[in-house]
């Protein structure tokens, strides 16, 4: 008996002993646990990570002095073990605004060392996603000061990156391209569609990134990662982590609930996330400067009564009527990794809205009244199915291999009917993109060398008919695209370089050799008789990078860097027949030939004592083979008649020469463990070379930025911040692109500013509370070549909950 008593007495000991050598890493600001937290210590002999509940195990750090906390993103700490017992085992590190060690993965699709890579790279983190709580990707993307987005609607945001937009910056998300056959040259919404909720981070890489990632990537890649399932600790056979939140906004009257849901295995993980969104008709700022005349005010608006159009007065002429819409985001993914060394993953997302008002189209008059009754954006669903296969090896090819197989099928359509017209023109298409990846990673001690194939085949279908809304009639009408049907493939090869050639010394360089076709054809020519009935093209490119990196060892990073992209013809270029503009038409050019880009950059950085970091990029871009819009004809005929209208015809075609050139700054300084700064500036000037005056070149921003002031507090968090936009000149718009310039003022795009406020508490470990004050001056503005102004004084109030 005494033996068991003294065997039961000294587990008890024992295992309180244990329990009383378990730490637990908090986040000084959010309170929540962090996972993989390295502990160590200060010899390096000992280390630990903490596991995803923010747990390690201390035990084996007692005879040592001290234990150093290090993890990217936050400030290292070292404690002694006496003042880790007074703190009760809990420990709470400070973020930080930058890292030196930060892991990026977009530049080489394996993870690298941002201060080593060449080109300029911005990452959003969950952290960040999660406090500027926006209610669009399109919006969270202005938040990282870096990227204009223009919008035409309020369903909608078209991302521009040094000058660059629409099918000429790249959307990628979980490694697959989104860009297909027909994203338009215009300005393009379909980044709305990924749920910013389930984001993990974005990178944005800036400049070509054609070597890596293929054609379309000129001015820069956006590449998102959503949430991967997490599965059970060790010591655990399951886990389960829920977060859910709901949002109110007043500008847009928005009303956004979202929540997923972790289940975990020691094998398998689930996730499963839901997000629904709810916007009414936007209301705009009401206080206009002297340069901006109150044109963007909406003092009418059409609805059918008693089967007849009628024009009605706005009452509330800053409330713009009709704007609002919804939009639902699911996804659903599985993981099974039945070891360390091998990982599958099922990856499903779908997204759909209602009907979104094309807000711009609805304000155009003719003959004194409304020109639409109607115009809006059918539902825009993206399915998206991938399968990826990640496998580590000690072999002579790979370290590290990614497999990824996916489809996607996405559908859009455009409606419209005139003012006291029954006919209602509808035109719908459907694209299939069927995708394979493969990615392979080997470091051979000072080489490491990364290398892959990738091949892409779009199908387009499009149709058309106008329906009579009195009597359910359909007739044809001329498809947006050729009626019968389009087909686009990629295949492409590449390999990457980086050689150390020092600690302080690292060359990067690339190939990629790419092949696109794409084939269309046109059956229907009662429309347009079209001299030909099949366009094929076939085009090849062949790109290159080479970049230096520098680190001095004082915190100095000198950077240079020479790279191309190219951009091959697609079938929204090559053959679509559409009102770009109301009086002129775009006809299509059977001869187009890829756009190519050759740029050059400099990057000059300075940190101090690892608290304040100033960085300045200088950049020269020569674009060649520009695909652009000019004066055309169709039959010999200038002005064609189209949608009831006679149009100027306009077509796309491969300009000589281009040239942009560039700047952007920025400043991060951690002033103390709770206060920083952070500030980015960027501009950027662009021209079409001509035989006389160089002309504008579409698309380029005036010079924006955005400074801001964060506090971070135990269980607060706050952030003052501006945001502004130079002007931009009509002389410096370019009349027969995609400026919009008649939605300008009679000097051009005003310049603007906003001050705006938001904070975040954690009132209690499992309940965060956030409230935002945007655009506290209510201040009326239009962001560049944006033909719906933005929103007003907006408040708005999120509560979240994680259990």
């Amino acid at each position: 008996m005494k033996f068991y008593i003294s065997f039961f007495l000294f587990w008890l000991l024992s295992a309180l002993n244990v329990q009383a050598q378990m730490v637990t890493v908090l986040d000084k600001t959010t309170r929540q646990p962090i996972a993989f937290v390295n502990l160590s210590s200060p010899d390096g002999g000992i280390t630990i990570p903490t596991d995803t509940d923010g747990k390690a195990d201390i035990s084996a750090f007692k005879p040592v002095d001290k234990i150093n906390f290090s993890l990217v993103g936050y400030r290292n700490l070292t404690l002694t073990y006496p003042v880790i017992e007074s703190l009760k085992f809990t420990v709470a590190l400070a973020q930080s605004s930058y890292s030196l060690d930060e892991v990026v993965i977009s530049a080489s699709k394996f993870d690298e060392k941002r201060e080593e890579v060449p080109q300029q790279i911005q990452v959003l983190h969950t952290r960040d996603l999660t406090f500027i709580s926006q209610p669009t990707t399109a919006d969270v993307l202005v938040q990282s000061g870096n990227i204009l987005v223009q919008k035409s609607q309020l369903g909608g945001g078209s991302p521009i990156i040094r000058g660059f937009e629409a099918n000429k910056v790249l959307l990628v998300v979980d490694g697959v391209r989104m860009n297909n056959a027909i994203y338009r040259g215009g300005h393009l919404q379909n980044v709305i569609t990924l749920d910013n909720a389930v984001l993990d981070r974005a990178e944005i890489v800036f400049g070509p990134g054609s070597v890596v990632y293929g054609s379309d990537a000129l001015g820069g890649v956006m590449h998102f990662y959503t949430r991967s399932p997490i599965l059970a600790s060790a010591d655990k056979n399951k886990s389960m982590q829920v977060n859910a939140f709901s949002r109110y906004a007043t500008a847009a009257n928005e009303k956004t609930i979202h929540a997923d849901v972790n289940l975990g295995f020691r094998k398998i993980g689930l996730l499963t996330s839901f997000t629904f969104s709810d916007f009414s008709d936007l209301r705009q700022g009401k206080r206009h400067n002297k340069f901006d005349e109150p044109s963007g005010l909406r003092t009418f608006y059409v609805q059918r009564v008693n089967n007849q159009d009628s024009v009605f007065r706005n009452p509330k002429s800053n409330q713009l009527r009709p704007s609002g819409y919804r939009q639902y985001d699911l996804l659903q993914k599985i993981k099974y990794q039945p070891n360390t060394n091998t990982s599958h993953l099922l990856n499903i997302q779908y997204s759909t809205s209602s009907d979104i008002p094309r807000f711009d189209r609805l304000t155009l008059r003719r003959n004194g009244l409304p020109r639409f009754a109607e115009w809006y954006y059918g539902p825009q669903e993206r399915l998206f199915g991938a399968y990826t296969l990640e496998k580590k090896s000690t072999g002579a090819f790979y370290d590290n291999a990614r497999f990824i197989a996916a489809y996607q099928h996405l559908e859009e359509s455009r409606i419209d009917r005139d003012l006291n017209n029954p006919l209602r023109n509808n035109r719908l298409e459907a694209v299939g993109v069927y995708s394979f990846n493969s990615d392979f990673e080997k470091d051979t001690g000072k080489n490491e060398f990364r290398y892959g194939v990738e091949g892409v085949h779009n199908t387009v279908q499009s149709r058309a008919y106008k329906l009579n809304i009195n009597t359910g009639e359909s007739n044809p009408l001329d498809t947006r695209y050729p009626d019968g049907g389009s087909a686009m493939t990629s295949v492409a090869a590449y390999i990457t370089h980086a050689f150390e050639a020092s600690p302080k010394l690292i060359l990067h360089d690339g190939l990629r050799y790419s092949q696109v076709k794409l084939t269309a054809n046109f059956i229907d020519k009662t429309f347009f008789p079209f001299p030909f009935d099949e366009v094929t093209q076939q085009n090849v490119a062949l790109n290159g990078n080479m970049g230096l990196t520098f680190l001095t060892g004082n915190e100095w990073r000198l950077v240079g860097l020479v790279s191309s992209g190219f951009r091959a013809p697609n079938v929204d270029d090559l053959s679509k027949v559409f009102e770009s503009v109301p009086g002129t038409v775009i006809v299509p050019n059977p001869n187009l030939k890829p756009e190519y880009t050759y740029n050059a950059e400099l990057t000059v950085a300075k940190g101090f004592n690892q608290r304040v970091r100033l960085e300045g990029i200088g950049y020269y871009t020569w674009y060649r083979q520009a695909i652009t819009t000019l004066p055309g004809a169709f039959n010999n005929e200038t002005q064609i008649n189209y949608n009831n209208q006679l149009s100027q015809v306009l077509t796309n075609v491969n300009a000589q020469k281009a040239y942009l050139y560039g700047f952007s700054g920025s400043l991060v300084a951690d002033i103390t463990t709770a206060v920083s700064i952070t500030s980015n500036l960027n501009y950027t000037f662009g021209r079409i070379k001509t035989d006389s005056t160089d002309y504008p070149l579409d698309h380029i921003p005036p010079v924006f930025g955005r400074t801001a002031f964060n506090i971070k507090l135990k269980k607060f968090q706050g952030e003052f911040f501006a945001q502004y936009h130079g002007a931009k000149a009509l002389r410096h718009y370019n009349l027969l692109g995609e400026d919009n310039v008649a939605f300008a003022t009679a000097t051009g795009m005003p310049a603007w500013y906003t001050l705006n406020l938001r904070t975040a508490y954690q009132v209690h470990q499992n309940i965060q509370l956030q409230a935002a004050l945007e655009n506290i001056l209510d201040r009326h503005y239009r962001v560049f070549a944006s033909s719906i102004s933005a929103p007003g004084r907006n408040f708005s109030l999120t509560v979240r909950g994680n259990f």
